[in-house]
């Protein structure tokens, strides 16, 4: 493959959590280098990483993303600290603003100054996983006197999530990578650029392994109208130029109309954002991606009407490998 690592997301649904070893090491023998969790509400972002970081010790393990509002400054330190004490160099912690959903309205928190949020959480992270003591005043929050005990031998890199100029920026200038989320092949092409500094960029893809289109396309709309109707997303469209295409669906949305919302969603949308089609296509559509500037691509696979381990054997960089124990 084009791109150095290779990552999927985990865990995967309807797959008990501790019953993931055998998947996770046969990922590891497919060539997949990368595991990539998440934080929203399903399990933490942490706990499988950590059972991962035992289970395929050769693997890279990352978290896209930690909210920078629901664990406080020095709590969101130590958990980094104790996932890169777990897997020393191969621990990436990322984290973004997340949502007002998210943040407010499932965690009680205040969605306030989301940009300054970030950058006074990278400041923080800088000094404390460095092994500072930390006395600060921040904008939006203030620490007295922290200071890691058990400082990470290895610090791990801090990427943050952007979708906008503003945070992309910020990235560029005070993180160690970036992540994007919810774009197409060609949207990257506009996104990078704005980082202003060569940092690894990292994206989750979303992709379904399916000839189906129909339900591709079915299933897409429903994942894009979720995502797509939350506040930060939809002005992030927006200034891809993509409000012509899905201003009727918003209009439908705010209207209450959710059945008409999907159906205002245009086929060639759902092409854009959700990967499909067989695994060999998906793969080339993917190293689309990687051609216009992403570094890490992290594979979602949208389970509708798969065969999961199937699916991640054809979507692998060594497609068509046998499963690890398989006879030859």
């Amino acid at each position: 493959m084009a791109a150095a690592t290779w990552g999927i997301t985990v865990p995967f649904d309807d797959v008990p959590l501790l019953d993931h070893r055998p998947l996770f090491e046969e990922l590891a023998g497919l060539g997949y280098t990368d595991l990539w969790t998440a934080e929203t509400d399903g399990f933490d972002g942490l706990t499988p990483l950590a059972l991962a970081s035992t289970w395929v010790p050769s693997m890279r393990l990352g978290v896209a993303i930690l909210p920078a509002f629901t664990r406080g400054p020095a709590l969101l330190a130590q958990s980094a600290a104790a996932m890169a004490a777990a897997a020393p160099g191969r621990f990436v912690l990322g984290v973004g603003t997340s949502s007002e959903v998210i943040v407010r309205r499932w965690n009680g928190i205040e969605f306030a100054e989301p940009f300054r949020r970030a950058r006074d959480v990278l400041r923080f992270l800088r000094a404390a996983l460095a092994g500072e003591r930390v006395d600060q005043a921040f904008d939006t929050f203030e620490v007295k006197g922290f200071k890691l005990s058990r400082v990470p031998d290895v610090p791990p890199p801090v990427y943050l999530a952007a979708l906008r100029p503003g945070m992309l920026r910020l990235a560029g200038r005070e993180a160690d990578g970036v992540i994007i989320n919810w774009l197409s092949a060609e949207d990257v092409s506009t996104v990078v650029p704005e980082v202003g500094a060569p940092l690894p960029v990292a994206a989750r893809i979303f992709v379904h392994p399916t000839e189906d289109a129909d339900l591709a396309r079915a299933v897409g709309r429903r994942m894009i109208a979720a995502y797509l109707n939350v506040p930060v997303y939809a002005e992030f469209h927006r200034w891809l130029g993509r409000g012509g295409d899905l201003d009727e669906m918003w209009k439908r949305w705010s209207a209450g109309d959710r059945k008409g919302a999907l159906e205002a969603i245009p086929d060639e949308v759902v092409d854009a954002l959700v990967v499909h089609g067989s695994p060999e296509a998906c793969r080339a559509h993917v190293e689309r991606y990687v051609a216009n500037g992403v570094t890490e691509p992290v594979l979602a696979v949208v389970p509708f009407g798969v065969d999961l381990p199937a699916a991640l054997r054809g979507l692998a960089p060594s497609a068509g490998a046998p499963a690890v124990g398989a006879p030859s």
